[in-house]
């Protein structure tokens, strides 16, 4: 049987348990290493926010099916053993879902303050909207 959380905070703590969070500085020096930000902003928020250079677009309800290599529906930038930064907007929906990942064996963890501590911290983002399951910057082939 699974665990049962008394709110979504309690359930929020848990999963952070069991994922990476970084800095944006942090973020930044993982992608430099070969790690992938991951966006699951939806497109009205990415059109807000702005998104991160080099961010794979998926929805997050696509995540775990586009990221897991033995899903059958997995995007090449996704391959075993490549670490996964998910973002999101302040960094909660973000520690949700790459907890899920985690639970399903994928090296993933979060961007901690989301998008919004990655522009506080005077990091760069694009905002040119890009399509769904494409990087951000890459011409869709």
């Amino acid at each position: 049987m699974s665990e049962r959380f008394d709110s979504v905070d309690a359930l929020l703590e848990h999963a952070r348990t069991q994922i990476s969070r970084y800095s944006p500085a942090q973020a930044r020096e993982r992608v430099g290493q070969g790690a992938l930000f991951v966006d699951i902003l939806p497109q009205w928020q990415r059109s807000a926010l702005g998104e991160i250079p080099g961010s794979l677009i998926i929805e997050a309800n696509h995540l775990l099916w586009r990221l897991h290599p033995g899903s059958g529906a997995c995007l090449p930038q996704a391959h075993a053993g490549r670490e996964l930064i998910i973002v999101c907007q302040e960094g909660y929906s973000s520690s949700l879902n790459a907890a899920s990942l985690a639970q399903v064996g994928l090296p993933a963890g979060d961007l901690d303050g989301g998008v919004l501590a990655w522009t506080d911290a005077g990091f760069p983002v694009s905002n040119t909207l890009t399509e769904v399951e494409q990087v951000v910057g890459v011409a869709a082939a």
